[in-house]
């Protein structure tokens, strides 16, 4: 069975990262949360990345803020796909952290996600494992078909009260 490694690189990251494990877990896959700075656990980053795919792990999600050298450091180490997730933080309010992780040179890439898109982390997980895992693969598509569900719901509701009441009704 495919799992999910998920490394933050703060304890302050965890919150945000929480949206990953719950795309995973709707979907039905496993994973194994870390912290482990890129600057003040160097060693431990490395070991974590460079031993993912011998311990079963099919993908990496690797959250960060500010400088948000953890995915890109990660990717270096490992050739499992890395999903990097830019967490808002400090005086730039997370673009910093996106254009670290965007920004990756030639060779080491870093799927990036939206900041604070960890959840958005998770179901990119789920798709990379679907490729090779139709249980995964059915599960992402009953998640889909319930997202098309409720936004037809919605638009039934609102056809059918009108725009004022909608509104009040939220």
């Amino acid at each position: 069975m495919a799992k999910v490694l998920i490394i933050v690189g703060s304890d302050s990251d965890l919150p945000i990262i929480k949206g990953a494990v719950d795309a995973l877990e709707k979907l039905g896959i496993g994973y194994d949360l870390k912290i482990s700075s890129a600057h003040r656990v160097p060693d431990k980053t490395a070991n974590l990345a460079k031993t993912a795919k011998d311990k079963g792990f099919s993908v990496i999600i690797a959250g960060a803020g500010m400088a948000a050298h953890l995915p890109g450091v990660v990717a270096a180490y490992s050739t499992l796909p890395v999903i990097g997730v830019p967490i808002k933080s400090g005086a730039l309010d997370g673009i910093d952290a996106l254009y670290s992780i965007a920004q990756m040179p030639k060779g080491i890439p870093v799927a990036t996600v939206a900041v604070n898109g960890a959840f958005n982390a998770g179901i990119l997980a789920g798709q990379i494992i679907g490729l090779s895992d139709d249980k995964v693969l059915n599960a992402l598509r009953d998640f889909k078909e319930s997202m098309s569900n409720d936004i037809n719901n919605k638009d039934e509701k609102l056809q059918k009260i009108g725009l004022n009441a909608y509104i009040n009704s939220r």
